[in-house]
């Protein structure tokens, strides 16, 4: 199946002038979930990957599955004040002000290769600072997997120096 028609598009969410692309059509679908979570293991496989990376809450969707799949562990991003244990923190700017995440400082071991793996890369401002903890907390980010690009936003322009790669691509 193709994984592109298993993702409803709703145009005018959550506001006039949004296409949104709802992965829950996907994610509900066990045959396309796992067409996904395959695609992802796929790429991956000769990589030498040794921990997957995801932010909330979407990454998690993904990345949990992958790591799984893998046999490798899976170190959650979180927004400020979800996490138990000591944080590094990575403030990044929005189109309309800053926003922060936030790893635990001892879930990435000095030298590891990190796969990180979200829903959905568009500006790219997000994941450049999952990447940015990762890196300052020791890991190599390898390669940077989302299940949908959109691509006239030009998010991959601001992850340059990354492997980057997704699964479905629209224009936006």
């Amino acid at each position: 199946m193709n994984l592109k028609e298993s993702i409803r598009v709703i145009e005018g969410f959550p506001k006039e002038g949004i296409s949104f692309k709802d992965i829950t059509t996907l994610i509900g679908d066990g045959e396309t979930f796992k067409q996904s979570v395959d695609a992802f293991v796929e790429y991956l496989k000769d990589k030498k990957i040794d921990v997957i990376v995801g932010p909330e809450a979407r990454g998690f969707i993904f990345g949990v599955p992958v790591a799984y799949a893998m046999g490798l562990g899976f170190v959650p991003v979180r927004k400020p004040g979800k996490l138990p244990a000591e944080t590094i923190r990575m403030n990044y700017a929005l189109e309309y002000g800053t926003d922060s995440l936030e790893i635990h400082k001892d879930a990435i071991k000095k030298g590891q290769r990190v796969a990180i793996i979200d829903d959905l890369l568009a500006t790219g401002g997000t994941i450049e600072a999952v990447a940015k903890l990762v890196e300052e907390a020791g890991g190599e980010v390898v390669t940077l997997g989302f299940t949908i690009e959109l691509t006239e936003l030009n998010g991959r322009d601001k992850l340059k120096k990354y492997d980057v790669m997704s699964l479905v691509e629209y224009d936006v």
